[in-house]
């Protein structure tokens, strides 16, 4: 039952990176935006850290059921870490570095790498099944 709901919040995890490439591609003034205000309150930083938590541990999860078990398992390991450490790293630090990270990715830069965004959401979930 777990190994079965990982596999579908994965499954809804690459349709989502599908989604994000769409957004790049289409309306990048939106995404820099989005990406401006992580760390911005609370509300959003923990809600945006403990949501990434979720395909994180998924991944890791149905690993073995995957035709790549251990690039699922690392890649899931990396978001899980990573999460943990934005967790005890203070809320402003955050949101210095999504505003400074924006100001280098203009929207040309997102137009450009959104064809990756729709690779990667594929290959996610194509190494489900």
């Amino acid at each position: 039952m777990i190994i079965e709901i990982a596999k579908w919040v994965v499954i809804i995890f690459g349709i989502y990176i599908i989604f994000i490439g769409f957004l790049m591609l289409f309306n990048p003034i939106k995404v820099r935006n989005i990406l401006r205000k992580a760390g911005s309150t609370n509300l959003i930083n923990y809600t945006e850290i403990t949501l990434r938590l979720i395909p994180g541990i998924a991944l890791i999860v149905c690993s073995e059921l995957s035709k790549i078990p251990i690039a699922f398992k690392i890649f899931g390991w990396i978001i899980l870490i990573t999460s943990l450490i934005l967790y005890i790293v203070p809320r402003k630090i955050h949101h210095k570095f999504s505003i400074k990270s924006t100001d280098l990715l203009t929207s040309f830069y997102l137009q450009l790498i959104s064809p990756f965004a729709f690779l990667f959401g594929g290959l996610i979930i194509y190494n489900v099944f």
